[in-house]
């Protein structure tokens, strides 16, 4: 694997075998030493989880991190992405973890001679948040074939739908969406349900955050309460979930929004270990593209 920018470039196997290195790793067998080797982290938007995650992986597989700040580079002076990325090549490191606004702006720079690591385009795909959702699921079940999964909310500008909708169809569970009419998505063939039509039914219930940042102030048609009562994931219909289904969100969370605030360390609630497990599985990626 010479670059990680979209779950619809990687074959079921990659995956899988993504998934089994980071559960080794997480269950403490040796670790591969990447000491010597350089990273960039290039984050053009705000980020707590994803960023800190990959400085930690990064930290544990004893790597040098060039510190890269984009509010203090040649990019306020009008550098482009792609000389940037040429720059830090030539000063010698070997690998850049990038999130850009734009969707695809990895193209121009997989020819370059470095691996690239997308950490987020625009609304396009996270394929790293993809992974650690896709680990999550399988120490919960052992298998993805045959789950029934549901994504609710901003589908239309979540690079996170996007990629878990690829992957998991690829791995062979059932994906549906649900979510306002303002924020469908018909690019991907899932059905669109009603949250209450099957939050009884799904083993995984997947929320994603009301991205206020991609609505550029434009109003969405109702307030947050209105929006957690008919697609947020109350108290009520927690209740009626399956003994064994389990509820995911990428994060950062707006509590009692996308779910209630008494849930997000519920007992069906993976959210704080979906975040354990990004250490993991970034881990993973860089030594499969470092170490090959």
């Amino acid at each position: 694997m010479q670059h990680l920018v979209s779950m619809e470039h990687l074959a079921v196997e990659e995956i899988e075998n993504l998934i089994q290195k980071a559960m080794q790793y997480k269950a403490g067998e040796a670790v591969p030493n990447l000491k010597g080797r350089y990273i960039a982290n290039l984050f053009f938007e705000n980020s707590t989880r994803t960023k800190c995650s990959f400085e930690m992986a990064e930290h544990r597989l004893d790597m040098k991190q060039i510190n890269f700040e984009s509010s203090a580079s040649s990019v306020q002076k009008g550098e482009s992405l792609y000389d940037t990325c040429r720059t830090l090549q030539s000063i010698g490191c070997d690998a850049l973890v990038i999130r850009h606004e734009q969707n695809h702006y990895y193209e121009p720079l997989l020819n370059m001679g470095i691996p690239i690591i997308n950490a987020g385009d625009g609304s396009g795909q996270h394929p790293t948040q993809s992974l650690l959702d896709l680990m999550t699921i399988y120490e919960t079940y052992g298998r993805f074939e045959g789950l029934k999964v549901v994504i609710c909310g901003d589908i239309k500008n979540s690079r996170v739908a996007r990629s878990n909708y690829h992957s998991l169809t690829a791995l062979g569970a059932k994906v549906v969406f649900s979510s306002p009419d303002v924020w469908k998505d018909d690019s991907m063939a899932a059905d669109y349900v009603e949250l209450d039509d099957v939050i009884d039914e799904v083993d995984i219930v997947m929320l994603l955050r009301v991205q206020h940042e991609r609505h550029a102030g434009v109003s969405q048609g109702f307030e947050k309460e209105e929006y957690h009562r008919r697609y947020g994931l109350t108290e009520e219909r927690y209740a009626t979930l399956q003994d064994h289904a389990i509820v995911m969100h990428p994060a950062p969370v707006n509590r009692d929004v996308e779910i209630a605030d008494k849930l997000v360390e519920a007992p069906k609630s993976r959210i704080f270990e979906q975040m354990s497990n990004g250490v993991y599985i970034r881990m993973a990626v860089l030594t499969e593209i470092l170490n090959g």
